[in-house]
């Protein structure tokens, strides 16, 4: 037994991670870093289709991508085909070891093959089941499917995404699949929380469109009350004091967004008499401001003007690129990266995220690199019993 300064938040909890592509797979990867013991089940038949992308196309041959290098790492693979009697019975085994079980196919197709909710909770009352899908369970798009692009779109994202000439425009990361495993993450947590409460499991439906309505909070809230659909405004601020701007050699953002900070900015640059006292007042001079703010800004550097205001408390920042901030010591005094390094299956470096926090004790931990597609097939079915025979027989018929 660990003690309390090395012990993880999850660590005795067991995951079943029956998911593929990224948001469920992000949320089961987060899980595992703190500590839950996530075993993925794969069909051998039809690899994650992340295995076969990415970056290196010598990974992704060896099903080992990048795409699927990113969101694996901790976990351990079983490969079973679900579709067979056998497949499933040892899923059934498995359920009354575990605390947490997670899926993210097409809303019924557990349910199909007699492995829903209500199925394994007669094999484990406490069983926390988790289905993550594009548009929820149930609902007149719930036996729909999507990917984080089809949301964007059918969320209203890209619409508030790009500029008044360049719009729709989707958003240049996977915002939505990752919002949603960070939720999916959350949202398990907080079930494992109640059942030591309560002492029961727990259904979990959590919807991709749901979290893209929670990332638009803002826009969302505004628009119910104002009666106004939100528009793109790409890097222009109702403000002129928040904003993109050139300067003598690129471009700086500045966010000097609340009265307290505007007050200090204008003070800083010498325009005592632009400063405003609310922000009904801020919005109907703008346009003024910003041109009298731009040629300023073009007397120095964007690095410049970015030491200068943040060693004034204002928020702002050049555009940094992403081998930039990899490269910049603040990484250093943070937990938020892991380095593999001729991990097996994975020869030279590849940098993955970890965690976006770090705990003062029993924080984020990379206990083993991404698994091969059933690596752990053989010791697991040991775990639950399976002779030599009977493992054999499972490899022979292709269920494993």
């Amino acid at each position: 037994m660990k003690d309390e300064q090395t012990m993880r938040p999850f660590e005795g909890i067991r995951v079943l991670d029956i998911t593929h592509v990224l948001a469920a797979p992000f949320a089961t990867y987060q899980l595992a870093v703190f500590g839950a013991d996530v075993i993925r089940i794969e069909n051998p038949h039809e690899p994650d289709q992340t295995r076969t992308d990415g970056s290196d196309p010598a990974l992704s041959a060896e099903k080992i991508g990048t795409h699927f290098i990113i969101q694996n790492g901790g976990k351990r693979s079983l490969t079973l085909d679900l579709k067979t009697p056998a497949g499933r019975e040892v899923l059934r085994r498995l359920v009354p070891t575990a605390d947490v079980l997670v899926e993210n196919f097409r809303p019924g197709a557990m349910k199909a093959l007699g492995l829903g909710y209500e199925d394994l909770r007669e094999l484990n009352p406490r069983l926390i089941y988790t289905s993550m899908s594009a548009f929820g369970q149930d609902g007149p798009r719930g036996g729909q499917t999507g990917y984080d692009q089809v949301i964007q779109a059918v969320s209203g994202l890209m619409m508030v995404n790009g500029t008044a000439d360049i719009v729709p425009m989707k958003v240049g990361t996977p915002a939505v699949d990752y919002a949603t495993g960070t939720m999916g993450a959350f949202a398990i947590a907080s079930a494992l929380l109640q059942r030591e409460r309560t002492g029961r499991g727990q259904y979990i439906d959590l919807s991709m469109l749901d979290t893209a309505l929670m990332l638009l909070g803002a826009h969302l809230t505004n628009y119910s009350r104002s009666g106004r659909a939100p528009k793109a405004g790409g890097n222009r601020h109702e403000f002129a004091t928040v904003g993109l701007y050139d300067t003598a050699d690129g471009q700086v953002q500045i966010a000097a967004i609340n009265l307290r900070q505007q007050r200090r900015f204008w003070r800083l640059l010498g325009h005592p008499e632009l400063v405003k006292n609310n922000n009904e007042e801020r919005r109907a001079d703008a346009e003024r401001e910003r041109e009298i703010l731009r040629p300023i800004l073009m007397t120095k550097t964007a690095q410049e003007w970015e030491d200068w205001f943040q060693a004034n408390h204002i928020p702002a920042a050049r555009i940094w690129t992403l081998p930039e901030t990899l490269a910049h010591p603040q990484l250093e005094s943070r937990d938020v990266l892991h380095q593999f390094i001729d991990a097996p299956g994975i020869p030279g470096s590849i940098t993955v995220p970890k965690a976006a926090f770090k705990l003062a004790h029993g924080g984020a931990q990379m206990d083993r690199p991404p698994p091969r597609m059933g690596e752990h097939s053989e010791s697991l079915l040991k775990e639950l019993g399976y002779s030599a025979e009977e493992i054999a027989e499972l490899k022979n018929s292709r269920m494993i």
